[in-house]
């Protein structure tokens, strides 16, 4: 015999929830019925369509950022990471491996923001292009590193991991301490 107890999912989950209830070989646990008002999506009372003066204001407290500047910022962080390796180690192949792996990162990125620079004309081409490009820069990345311990004569795996992993987070540190963001929602 099987144990029934009343389990809470999801409501986009209540159709395929229902339709397997009716198998009890299959599914031992009833689901509640939840109200059809209440479906994922229904939450009418708390949307509230913007004014365009409103619109405005949020832009202006929430301004968009250049993908160029994130490229820029990247290619100075790495900079400053061939700096900090070549001072703390004084190793010139520390350095190198440290700038290929920030390399590995700036390269792709730019040659990313390069292809989704091109105005589209539909979601689907959008969609297309990101994924294209994006694949693009995996395998741009992918090859850079495949091809380093040919092109950096004593490779510093570590150097070179460090230097892409920092030049990497510089995403969220751009993000976070962008210009003209005032938090007053």
């Amino acid at each position: 015999m099987a144990i029934r107890t009343k389990a809470r999912v999801f409501t986009y989950n209540q159709r395929l929830c229902k339709l397997l209830t009716l198998n009890e070989s299959f599914l031992t646990v009833p689901l509640p019925a939840m109200d059809a008002d209440k479906e994922a999506g229904d939450d009418e009372d708390d949307f509230k369509p913007l004014t365009a003066q409103e619109a405005m204001a949020w832009r202006k407290r929430h301004p968009s950022v250049s993908v160029w500047r994130m490229v820029t910022a990247q290619a100075v962080v790495g900079v400053l990471v061939v700096l900090v390796a070549w001072l703390v180690s004084g190793q010139k192949h520390i350095a190198w491996s440290a700038g290929y792996g920030a390399l590995a990162v700036v390269l792709p990125a730019a040659l990313f923001a390069r292809g989704m620079g091109r105005k589209r004309h539909s979601a689907k081409a959008m969609m297309a292009g990101f994924f294209g490009w994006e694949m693009a820069k995996i395998g741009l990345t992918v090859a850079m590193l495949a091809a380093a311990p040919k092109l950096i004569a004593p490779l510093s795996w570590l150097a070179l991991m460090a230097g892409m992993v920092v030049t990497m987070k510089t995403y969220w540190i751009a993000l976070w301490a962008r210009p003209g963001v005032r938090k007053t929602d």
